[in-house]
């Protein structure tokens, strides 16, 4: 499997989601990083969200998962890393656009908003799409050439 090797991420609110998407994702043959959260102690989901981000910017993972009660703080902290193109997403649908349009190297995903069927459609179909070219990498490619 072609950039099989992932991280995830998840803070209290997200931790049954992550662990059911790590077992799919481990029984399907990727090679999962898991960075915890492990409990469902409360946590400062911005740690969890740099931590898995800086390790998808360096390249040490070409892609990476975070989840939290809505995914929104996640999404929100893995975007402020230079290089992360992190999308939330709620749907099949979603992860399909998110990797086909977007070119999203990460995905954030609602614990407390996603049902694990959903949330598993919505990261396969991420995971088993091609950035699209022509007009979306010309998009794309505006995107990072903006440096704020």
């Amino acid at each position: 499997m072609a950039n099989d090797k992932l991280v995830i991420a998840a803070d209290h609110g997200g931790i049954d989601l992550k662990n059911e998407l790590v077992s799919r994702l481990r029984d399907t043959g990727y090679d999962v990083t898991d960075l915890g959260t492990h409990n469902t102690e409360s946590v400062n989901y911005p740690d969890y969200a740099f931590d898995a981000a800086t390790k998808v910017a360096s390249g040490e993972f070409p892609r990476g998962i975070l989840i939290c009660g809505t995914g929104i703080g996640m999404s929100i902290a893995a975007n402020k890393v230079h290089g992360v193109y992190c999308a939330k997403v709620n749907s099949e649908e979603e992860g399909r656009l998110a990797a086909e349009h977007n070119h999203a190297n990460m995905l954030a995903l609602g614990g407390r908003t996603t049902d694990p069927d959903t949330a598993w459609k919505a990261v396969h179909a991420w995971l088993t799409t091609e950035p699209g070219a022509g007009r979306h990498e010309q998009r794309v490619g505006l995107i990072k050439a903006k440096d704020c």
